[in-house]
């Protein structure tokens, strides 16, 4: 067993897990640590807790020592000044004329290395780009190039539901998404519609996936043949929340009726998924299908 403790170095940034190193820990403490970005202050947002061998995360690194009000401060002024240097970075991209478009500046606590992230739509030569921000700030620069979700958790906004964006609100990983969620789920399939901020398909398509994907394999699709109280008909809407099937019954007299799916018996016609497991088992897991985007995450390992 190892005791693990989860620290997270932005607000709405992934939490990563690190060795408490026999410290006594609680929530909302500081701690500094050792990343592939260097020297970091980060928020203890889960306490220490313990882990199985097998399941604690390959290389845990432990903790260098718990923060005090220097580094708290320090990492504070960091903020302020990364605005600045926003701002500079701005002004030298003009100057160059390059073809992107600057996301966020930051600083490395001990102020090492300042990161400046970026999204672009091909690849940007910016070396003379570089060599102008190391002369303005004296330390070790870092261009990364991020994608369009990502800068969407980073900068935050207004969905189209009135809401925070999810993704800079909880979600701490990007799920992939596909079309299909939006067709299993019988939404509209007009890129307006389905497209968050970031112009990807929204990431709220991939919450009640696993439940559609149950129902939809339990009901009969549309086209499928049925028997109902009313005779035998063609299904021609299926409602998979309500569990209610339109049907079109064979005597022309009568006009479509909604019937509730247990009532009605499947004769053929149309494909019907493979009936999935009991709907008290765990669907969590989606199926991982190729991501829309491949983008750099702002935070490493």
């Amino acid at each position: 067993m190892k005791n693990v403790i989860s620290v997270r170095f932005k607000e709405n940034g992934k939490a990563y897990s690190f060795d408490p190193a026999g410290a006594e820990l609680k929530v909302g403490d500081y701690v500094i640590v050792e990343t592939a970005r260097g020297v970091e202050c980060g928020e203890v947002v889960q306490a220490a807790r313990p882990v199985e061998d097998a399941a604690a995360p390959k290389n845990l690194k432990p903790i260098t020592r718990i923060a005090d009000g220097v580094d708290v401060r320090r990492m504070r002024q960091n903020r302020e000044d990364e605005k600045r240097a926003y701002r500079t970075c701005q002004e030298c991209i003009a100057r160059h004329g390059l073809g992107m478009k600057l996301v966020e500046a930051e600083y490395t606590l001990d102020r090492s290395k300042i990161l400046f992230y970026f999204t672009a739509d091909g690849r940007v030569d910016f070396r003379e780009l570089v060599k102008d921000l190391a002369g303005i700030f004296h330390t070790r620069i870092e261009l990364r190039q991020i994608g369009v979700r990502d800068e969407s958790k980073m900068l935050g906004g207004l969905g189209i539901c009135g809401q925070p964006f999810c993704c800079s609100r909880f979600l701490q990983d990007f799920q992939p998404v596909s079309i299909k969620m939006a067709k299993e789920q019988g939404l509209s399939l007009n890129p307006t519609k389905i497209s968050g901020a970031c112009g990807r398909l929204m990431c709220c398509l991939a919450y009640e996936e696993s439940a559609y994907e149950y129902l939809n394999s339990i009901l009969p699709m549309v086209g499928s043949t049925v028997r109902t109280p009313d005779g035998v008909g063609t299904v021609i809407e299926v409602n998979p929340i309500s569990g209610y099937l339109r049907v079109r019954c064979a005597a022309e007299a009568l006009a479509p009726k909604y019937y509730k799916a247990s009532v009605c018996q499947y004769i053929s016609g149309g494909k019907r998924a493979p009936r999935r497991p009991d709907p008290d088992d765990d669907y969590s897991g989606l199926r991982d299908p190729a991501p829309l985007v491949a983008s750099a995450s702002p935070e490493e390992e």
